[in-house]
């Protein structure tokens, strides 16, 4: 038998099934159909007395073909093919390297022994998309590994390695990836009956599930697929496993027509959407980067460097000073043996990095470089200065970013004589952590410069998101009406307590003031003392600059808790009276309108402009710049879920309180009233 993507092959008497279905044997309708066809057929070949299971290429498989996300699902289903695996009178075994995740790790779940090499990553990551492993896995995995184990596994939906797996019960035996086909079918024809994970029972350990939703408070607090996925592990061990099955597919069902499923799922299809670039000619192909430069070693010039190293792309950095370079290289590998310190990679891995770093104060050095990123204090005609001599020094095809928050793409670039060679790429702090990157496209930036940008980004592991220039780019622009209102609301009579509560009650890290205290209050301040325009100045000239001092919108203990503040209420309340202004109730509608719905209006503002490709693409720089909460999907979506006339009602309701200068997009409103996306306006 040989299906176009199934193939079966005959060892003697075991059967070799192959899932050939490139490049990740996603299980798709033809794929699972010829794996439970050829499962079938073996049962009554009597030259068959084993069956292997086994993925062609790099992986074992992993798992649902995501084309077929949110269609109906052709028969068989995942839940039947494994069903029948399991059933088979002959043993079968699964033989996974590189990677069984999601429904891939399901069948192996399934078959009656599991072989694995030591590096393969094995996982139930559903969870990820709001979901719980539909077609078994709940059940099956706890009979195998136990609660503890089957609970860390399938509610962070982190992969495990295999060596591992084979500590905690669910591999049988480590082999070798050179010669793991081989000893899976001699492993097989030694065997001489079926072992059914159905058939196991599994009890729990004392009060084994109170204690892991404890330790695990805060991180599965508000979500939905989390507590689906304790109740269905719940349910294995006291139900056998096809009742465990029928409630682990009704609580698949609820999530999966669930809001919180809906945006991730959204989230998941828009990070691959963010890469995407419209307007590109096909035949565009990035240029080679071998090596980067890196002008300043302060905070972001160092984290920005570790992206690479750590991805083995030797880095050049440049300092004014010898002090100010040797505080920047001792502050990476600081923060690397921080890293190792936690176990997240080795001593070894840390020097390795460290001997890809050549710090110099000669700024001719950069002339080796591929790619050279600006990252340095946020004024223009620092930057021009900076790019112009850059001009001189750079080789030819060599790329020059700018690692700014706000200022113009465009301007920078005409300080050189080469303006289709410059971009932004807009790194977010912690740089060495955070996953975005704002590749910003100037007006002269060549395609080719455009693709190369997003393709380093990726290379180094960031969530890339395409942004046209204007004044904050995507996320900063949004930031600026958001925290606009925070501010203002306190002067008319709001905490700050209450304000960020709405914004850590939508599910996000922090608040607007909260996240100003973490910045600096600081950043942008013009330093006079004397000069009291705002309330923000008038916290500056006190010395609260934010967590950094103690002392910010909120007091800080050692340890950069929040308490609130007497002295802050102070001169807020000092700041109210000199300004005339008379205290009132603030409603938190009227909070989530002012910092909420405000941005989602200058979003609108960013798509009719073309700053941002796609809605989508807006909702990515907030969930992974900012923190936006995933499983509302990104402000962009929120809005469309919750209504974007509800967004428009209450815009409109509250504009005289949104300052002079606030104006509905003209998107926004005819989207509302027509009851459609903002993108099939935007894309019209």
């Amino acid at each position: 038998m040989n299906h176009e993507i199934i193939k079966t092959r005959h060892h003697g008497p075991v059967l070799e099934i192959l899932i050939a279905n490139p490049p990740v044997n996603a299980l798709g309708e033809q794929v699972r159909r010829g794996i439970h066809d050829a499962v079938r057929d073996a049962q009554s070949d009597d030259l068959v007395t084993a069956i292997v299971i086994r993925g062609d290429g790099r992986m074992f498989s992993a798992g649902a073909d995501i084309t077929e996300f949110g269609k109906p699902l052709a028969e068989p289903g995942l839940s039947d093919v494994i069903d029948a695996i399991e059933a088979s009178n002959k043993p079968v075994v699964a033989v996974i390297h590189g990677s069984a995740l999601g429904g891939g790790l399901e069948i192996a779940l399934g078959a009656h022994y599991r072989l694995a090499s030591p590096d393969a990553k094995l996982g139930l990551p559903e969870v990820a998309l709001g979901l719980l492993p539909g077609a078994g896995g709940t059940q099956r995995l706890p009979r195998l590994v136990g609660i503890s184990a089957a609970l860390d596994m399938i509610v962070s939906g982190v992969p495990i390695s295999g060596r591992k797996a084979a500590e905690i019960g669910l591999i049988d035996k480590l082999v070798d990836a050179v010669t793991l086909a081989e000893e899976a079918i001699a492993f097989a024809a030694g065997l001489d009956r079926p072992r059914r994970t159905g058939d196991r029972a599994v009890t729990p350990d004392g009060d084994e599930f109170a204690r892991f939703v404890e330790q695990n408070a805060r991180k599965i607090k508000g979500l939905d697929a989390p507590r689906a996925c304790i109740d269905a592990i719940e349910a294995a061990t006291r139900l056998p496993l096809a009742e465990g099955q029928e409630g682990e597919r009704a609580l698949f069902h609820t999530l999966m027509n669930g809001g919180q499923s809906r945006a991730l799922r959204h989230a998941f299809f828009a990070e691959r959407a963010a890469g995407k670039i419209a307007d590109l000619p096909e035949d565009v192909r990035p240029r080679t980067i071998g090596r980067i430069g890196m002008i300043g070693a302060g905070t972001m010039g160092g984290g920005i460097s570790m992206n690479f190293l750590s991805a083995g792309i030797p880095v050049t950095i440049v300092e004014m000073t010898a002090e100010a370079l040797d505080r920047g290289v001792a502050l990476i590998r600081k923060n690397y043996e921080a890293s190792a310190a936690r176990g997240r990679m080795t001593a070894e891995q840390v020097e390795k990095a460290m001997a890809l770093l050549s710090p110099t104060l000669d700024f001719q050095a950069l002339g080796t470089c591929d790619l050279v990123i600006e990252a340095v204090y946020e004024n223009m005609d620092v930057k021009k200065q900076i790019f112009a001599r850059l001009d001189t020094i750079a080789k030819p095809g060599a790329i020059l970013a700018s690692n700014t928050s706000y200022l113009s793409i465009d301007e920078i670039a005409l300080a050189t004589g080469r303006p289709g060679e410059v971009l932004g790429l807009h790194f977010f702090s912690p740089a060495n952590i955070m996953r975005l990157v704002e590749v910003v496209r100037g007006a002269k930036t060549a395609p080719d410069v455009l693709a190369t940008g997003m393709a380093i980004a990726r290379r180094i592991g960031k969530v890339p998101v395409v942004s046209g220039v204007c004044y904050g780019f995507i996320g900063n622009r949004m930031l600026t009406p958001r925290l606009d209102g925070a501010i203002d609301m306190l002067v008319e009579g709001a905490t700050p307590a209450q304000v960020d509560r709405v914004s850590t009650d939508l599910g996000m890290p922090m608040g607007p003031l909260q996240m100003i205290d973490l910045a600096g209050m600081d950043i942008g301040w013009h330093r006079d003392v004397t000069r009291i325009e705002s309330v923000r100045d008038a916290l500056n000239a006190a010395g609260r600059w934010g967590q950094k001092t103690g002392a910010g919108f909120y007091d800080y203990d050692e340890k950069r808790r929040a308490t609130p503040s007497a002295a802050a209420a102070a001169i807020v309340d000092d700041f109210r009276r000199q300004a005339g202004l008379e205290i009132r109730a603030i409603s938190d509608e009227e909070i989530a309108v002012r910092t909420l719905y405000v941005m989602v209006n200058e979003g609108a503002k960013i798509l009719e402009e073309g700053i941002a490709q796609r809605s989508s693409d807006i909702d990515m720089v907030w969930v992974h710049g900012y923190g936006w909460p995933r499983h509302t999907g990104g402000p962009m979506f929120w809005a469309e879920q919750i209504g974007l006339d509800k967004i428009v009602d209450g815009l409109q309701r509250y504009s005289s309180r949104l300052g002079a200068t606030f104006s509905l997009s003209p998107l926004l409103v005819d989207a509302a009233r027509a009851g459609r996306a903002l993108d099939a306006r935007a894309n019209a």
